[in-house]
Order: structure tokens, then C-alpha cells, then sequence
């Protein structure tokens, strides 16, 4: 799954600009990407945009005092790096309260298991990509740090 959100971030760079999901599920299909793993982005993309609608205005402003504090559920998903990484991208002001929810439910959406800080980095990502269609307005380095994992390698081929 996460390699087709990567694709889909590469080959889509306004990702305002998709096609019908049934074709973009042809297109992905043809590119050679398995029926289980597109099934799984285009479903984890369309909640992510049904959240966006939802949610969009709705979360009351916090203060930016406050401490976020991270249920059991939520620390046995989100490593110590990854709510680390979330801190780092609030601090940074390339996201604020509501967008850093967004993230903490999508990557929850996940399942199960542990995510790890390269996987969710690609979750942030897409989160980003979602509400700010050109990413013009996120910052160059910070985009740098979004699409590098942990061993420093890029998360994007």
C-alpha cells in the first residue's frame, strides 16, 4: 500500500488532479501494482479525504501551550520517533492541532501494528499532500525530512 501512495505522490503532484478511482485503479494496475495493495491506498485516501470534509473547521482552536498526551492504543502504534517527528512538525509550523490529529487518525486507520518512523513520515506526507494540493506552501526542508527515512535513504524511488 504505501508503495502506491508513494507513486501516486510522485506521479501526481497536485494531488487535486486524480482521475476517476476506477481509472486510477486501472492505471495502477497496469503499472503493475498488486489489487490488495491499490485497494488499500485508494480506500485509506478516500477516508483521509471524507475526514478532511468532515473535520475540516471543526476542531476548536488549541493552545499552543497545550501537551498533546497519547493514549495506550495510540503509543503501542506511534513510536517514541513518530510522535517525536509529529512534535518536530508542529514546532515547525508545517502542521497545527487538527492536521496533527488527521495524521494520528490515518495512521491509525492502519491497523494494528507499530508504524515505523519511515511509514509514517509517509502518512504525514500524504496528510500534507491532501490539504495542500501544490505543497507550495510547505517548506522546502521540511519536505526534505518528510521524504527521507530513518537510514537517511529517500522514502520516494
Amino acid at each position: 500500500m504505501f508503495d502506491v501512495l508513494i507513486y501516486l505522490f510522485e506521479n501526481f503532484p497536485q494531488s487535486t488532479h486524480f482521475p476517476a478511482i476506477s481509472v486510477l485503479a486501472r492505471k495502477l494496475t497496469a503499472v503493475g501494482f498488486e489489487s490488495d495493495d491499490i485497494s488499500a491506498a485508494l480506500k485509506w485516501l478516500t477516508e483521509l479525504e471524507n475526514r478532511d470534509r468532515q473535520g475540516n473547521g471543526m476542531t476548536p482552536p488549541m493552545d499552543a501551550q497545550a501537551i498533546r498526551l497519547y493514549a495506550e492504543r495510540e503509543q503501542a502504534r506511534l513510536s517514541v520517533e513518530c510522535r517525536s517527528f509529529l512534535h518536530f512538525l508542529e514546532q515547525a509550523g508545517a502542521i497545527d492541532a487538527s492536521l496533527r490529529e488527521m495524521i494520528v487518525e490515518q495512521a491509525l486507520a492502519l491497523g494494528t501494528h507499530a508504524l515505523s518512523l519511515s511509514r509514517f513520515k509517509i502518512i504525514a506526507l500524504m496528510v500534507l499532500w491532501r490539504r495542500h494540493p501544490a505543497m507550495e506552501s510547505i517548506n522546502a526542508l521540511l519536505l526534505d525530512e518528510l521524504l527521507i527515512d530513518e537510514d537517511s535513504t529517500p522514502c520516494l524511488h
